[in-house]
């Protein structure tokens, strides 16, 4: 029932089975002081058996709490243009992105350069992290980048 109910609402989870993993049973036993299953952990609060009220209660505090992120690793796009030789770029140059961030289904890549979000000019990372903290959960984001030499935008949700 667990399962279900956290598939429905596109929750992912990790599932360990204590009969074939002691860790996992010591682990449970360390949080409980018992052998029941399922428990479930959510921002470090445990709930043991499948406890609707409970688990709601906790998925909507950790869902209110959950702060937007681009996803993106990000530098400062002048200093690492400039070391790598590169033609002079202010914005927030793009080092990594995570699997499945906003950054991936947006279309960012490693060496591009965000230089807009939300209409406003990038010209380090600290605009883009202001940018994002004033954002939700469900907000509508629009950013603005170069590859290469072509200047590209993409939208999408939080």
């Amino acid at each position: 029932m667990l399962k279900e109910y956290l598939s429905q609402r596109g929750i992912k989870y990790q599932e360990r089975d204590i009969s074939l993993d002691r860790s996992a049973g010591a682990e449970v036993m360390r949080l409980t002081g018992q052998m029941a299953v399922p428990v479930t952990v959510i921002d470090g609060q445990t709930v043991i058996g499948f406890d609707r009220p409970a688990l709601d209660r906790l998925l909507a505090a950790a869902t209110a709490s959950a702060k937007p992120s681009l996803g993106a690793a990000v530098g400062d796009a002048a200093q690492i243009t400039r070391q790598r030789g590169l033609p002079l770029s202010t914005g927030a140059f793009v080092g990594g992105v995570k699997p499945d961030s906003l950054a991936q289904r947006l279309g960012l890549a490693v060496g591009d350069i965000i230089i807009g979000l939300n209409g406003q000019m990038i010209n380090s990372p600290d605009d883009i992290e202001k940018i994002v903290a004033s954002l939700h959960q469900g907000s509508q984001v629009t950013i603005s980048f170069t590859r290469g030499e072509k200047r590209l935008s993409a939208s999408g949700i939080f």
